[in-house]
């Protein structure tokens, strides 16, 4: 039998990895597609966004808690509704997630080495890879480190903005509901970050009591800071100029008359994109090693390292699927897609969730992902259903091999 992950993570540690997953990833990269579609009604997206954020991350926690394994959704579906469903939000979080981490990584390099882009964003991949190859306990101090300095940077955003005496007329976007709808689609690619809790869960001490507290302090944490951002970016640059911004935060701390913090939020969005490739590493390494472990995946990958406790075999595989895709392709347009696949992904969560009782939440939380999803970019729609139906047939043809097969999941009594 495989060993077990080794519980090292307590409450706080595992809300770091959420802030971490979350805070960057879309503050920074985000809000001027988001703008380009909702305009002056950005806030009211974000707010929608974070609302299907909050009924996924109820869902999610409840689930983590009663079935404490790594995998998140992966293992929720299989439990609840049947493999075929289960391995559909495994798929897509892998496929979709690989993605993210490979665009995080250009955008790291965009960051640190513009026109060097691809080597810096290899070596990011690979030194993060290292370090959780070396245990999660001790990525922890790292991801700390983070955080803190990225909320110190964007509420410095938040100050220059709102106390700045620069305002930009900045033009107006034309809006209507499909584009709010769609700027809150491509908002939630900032909010998906708090999956990476669920799939840590089997080195989460006590899960089902620090899953459910983690959640929820890390998705309010993070949306009150995205709506501090959001304001004082709207304010100070408008819809127009904020939808053509190709580094909108610090663009707004120059039209702010603060020039001299844009190379500080410069260096601050490398960070967090930094830090946001790290959990992203982690939690794609971790469905992977579910997947196997259920022989949805190659059983090669169904391992743990004995002396660090870690799926070290899973870790070495989505890191270097990472730098392949960082060399092969570009994926700066990648939001939309990847919104697409964590939508799908959280909507078998929430339909889970529906058979456990009180399914209030999980009904909003379903009904909306479905709507959010349906209303992005067509392209990104197309992408993603090619996707999931390219997985229906790999589960098929694997179909024979799993099944009765997979070993049980580890629910907690």
């Amino acid at each position: 039998m495989t060993p077990g992950l080794t519980r090292r993570l307590g409450t706080a540690d595992a809300v770091v990895v959420g802030l971490s997953a979350m805070i960057g990833a879309g503050v920074f990269a985000a809000f001027a597609p988001a703008a380009a579609a909702a305009g002056s009604w950005l806030p009211v997206a974000l707010a929608l966004a974070g609302l299907v954020a909050y009924c996924n991350a109820i869902s999610s926690a409840r689930l983590a808690a009663l079935y404490p394994s790594s995998g998140g959704t992966y293992v929720y579906g299989r439990e609840r509704l049947g493999d075929l469903w289960g391995f559909s939000a495994g798929w897509g979080f892998v496929v979709g997630k690989t993605a993210s981490c490979a665009a995080m990584a250009l955008t790291f390099g965009a960051y640190v080495a513009p026109g060097h882009e691809k080597v810096f964003a290899v070596l990011a991949v690979a030194a993060l890879t290292g370090l959780n190859l070396a245990g999660v306990q001790k990525s922890m101090p790292a991801a700390r480190v983070i955080v803190a300095v990225v909320i110190v940077v964007l509420l410095a955003v938040v100050t220059a903005g709102m106390t700045g005496g620069g305002r930009s007329g900045g033009g107006t976007v034309p809006v209507d509901a499909w584009g709010v709808l769609q700027g809150a689609g491509l908002l939630f690619f900032a909010f998906a970050g708090y999956a990476r809790i669920a799939t840590l869960g089997e080195e989460v001490r006590e899960p089902q009591r620090t899953i459910p507290r983690a959640v929820p302090i890390a998705l309010g944490v993070t949306l009150v800071l995205y709506a501090l951002v959001a304001f004082a970016v709207l304010g100070t640059l408008g819809p127009a100029q904020l939808a053509g911004s190709a580094a909108p935060l610090a663009d707004t701390v120059t039209a702010a008359g603060a020039s001299w913090l844009s190379g500080v939020v410069r260096a601050g969005a490398a960070l967090a994109t930094f830090g946001a490739l790290l959990a992203l590493i982690l939690g794609v390494s971790r469905t992977t090693f579910a997947m196997s472990r259920g022989r949805h995946f190659p059983a090669v990958f169904d391992a743990v390292s004995e002396r660090h406790g870690v799926p070290h075999r899973a870790e070495l595989a989505v890191g270097v699927a990472v730098m392949v895709l960082v060399l092969l392709v570009d994926l700066r347009g990648a939001i939309g897609f990847s919104s697409f696949g964590v939508l799908v992904y959280y909507a078998i969560a929430n339909a889970s969730a529906l058979t456990l009782g009180r399914r209030a939440v999980p009904a909003v939380g379903l009904a909306g992902c479905l709507l959010l999803a349906a209303t992005l970019p067509r392209a990104s729609v197309l992408a993603g259903l090619v996707v999931f139906a390219v997985g229906a047939l790999v589960w098929a043809a694997g179909r024979p091999r799993h099944g009765r097969a997979a070993p049980p999941s580890r629910q907690a009594r």
